[in-house]
């Protein structure tokens, strides 16, 4: 009985955790694009502390959560961008021109 309640609760907060990033509670961080592999459906971004994933500024690759996003973006690009962990793997879930 326990095994299922601990399974029940990881599910909730799977759930939930889904919910928030499809909510937009997700933090917009300021970047810039480095560059763009639209084959792969990854991103290079220069970026800011990443509060929501307790990550320092620095360099690194993403996933795109949709690929389509990466058509409106390119190398010295500066960005505002939501990432969450996604399947484990760092997944950008909005991108937006710096304005």
């Amino acid at each position: 009985m326990m095994h299922t309640k601990s399974s029940l609760l990881i599910a909730m907060v799977a759930i939930f955790t889904s919910v928030a990033a499809w909510a937009g509670d997700l933090p917009m961080i300021n970047g810039k694009v480095k560059k763009v592999d639209e084959s792969a459906g990854k991103i290079t971004i220069k970026h800011n502390a990443i509060t929501n994933l307790d990550m320092s500024a620095m360099t690194m690759v993403f996933k795109a959560n949709d690929p389509a996003m990466l058509k409106d973006v390119k190398p010295g690009d500066k960005i505002k961008f939501s990432v969450d962990k996604v399947n484990g793997q760092l997944t950008v879930m909005k991108i937006e021109e710096k304005k």
